[in-house]
C-alpha cells in the first residue's frame, strides 16, 4: 500500500471566512473522488488544524501501489477538483509518498 500525504498553505489574501469556504470546497471535492479512481483505497481530507500548526489543509490518502498513485495524478475527476478548487487558492504545497 501506499501513502499520500498534502499539506497545503492557503493564500494569504483570503480572509478566514473564505478560508473556510475554500477548505470545505477542498474536503468536499477531494473526498468526493471516493469509488471513483481505480486503485484508491481511502481518502480523507483534515481542515480544523490546531494553532500549533503552520499549514492549512491536509490530504490522507491511501493507494493500492505506486502505479494507482500515478493514475489518480493525471485521471480526468482527481485533476478537475485540482485545478478547480486547490491549486487557485494555494500558496504552499508539500508532499510525502511512501510505502507501507
Amino acid at each position: 500500500m501506499v501513502k499520500h500525504i498534502i499539506l497545503w498553505t492557503l493564500k494569504s489574501e483570503f480572509t478566514n471566512e473564505e478560508k473556510n469556504e475554500i477548505k470545505k470546497g477542498i474536503k468536499e471535492g477531494l473526498e468526493g473522488l471516493c469509488g471513483k479512481i481505480d486503485g484508491l483505497i481511502d481518502i480523507k481530507v483534515h481542515t480544523e488544524p490546531l494553532p500549533s500548526s503552520n499549514a492549512d489543509v491536509m490530504l490522507d490518502s491511501s493507494f493500492e501501489n505506486e502505479e494507482a498513485l500515478k493514475g489518480y495524478a493525471v485521471h480526468p475527476e482527481h485533476v478537475a477538483v485540482a485545478n478547480g478548487k486547490v491549486r487557485p487558492y494555494t500558496q504552499t504545497r508539500s508532499c510525502l509518498d511512501f510505502e507501507i
